[in-house]
């Protein structure tokens, strides 16, 4: 059990450095989105809709790793009532913001007008 612990404990510690990766991707694709609205700039909204979308591609990819470890913990049955009751919240929490992802990322595949903010929260 702890050694399995130990292992989640360590890829949520690179989950957080890719974290720290998307906030600077964030960063750089507001200065696109900046320069498309001020300079009406189009190379500016590529850049700005290539980067949102890989941000919220590695970000839906990150939700169903999570979601993967709700449901893996959610299935396990040699569990208390209690402890199988913070299972069931947390795969409805996961699977809500594995959902979220997911619409972002579709918001941002078919809309050609980036007039509405999009930003992971």
């Amino acid at each position: 059990m702890n050694n399995d612990r130990l292992k989640k404990i360590k890829t949520e510690n690179e989950i957080w450095i890719i974290y720290l990766i998307i906030i600077g991707l964030s960063y750089w694709s507001n200065y696109y989105e900046k320069d498309y609205f001020i300079n009406n700039n189009t190379s500016s909204k590529n850049h700005y809709k290539t980067i949102n979308t890989l941000i919220f591609t590695i970000l839906v990819l990150i939700y169903t790793y999570f979601e993967k470890d709700a449901l893996n913990s959610f299935l396990d049955k040699n569990k208390s009532t209690t402890i199988k009751t913070y299972d069931t919240l947390i795969l409805i929490a996961t699977t809500f913001v594995l959902i979220s992802g997911i619409i972002f990322l579709y918001i941002i595949l078919v809309d050609n007008n980036i007039d509405e903010e999009i930003a992971f929260n």
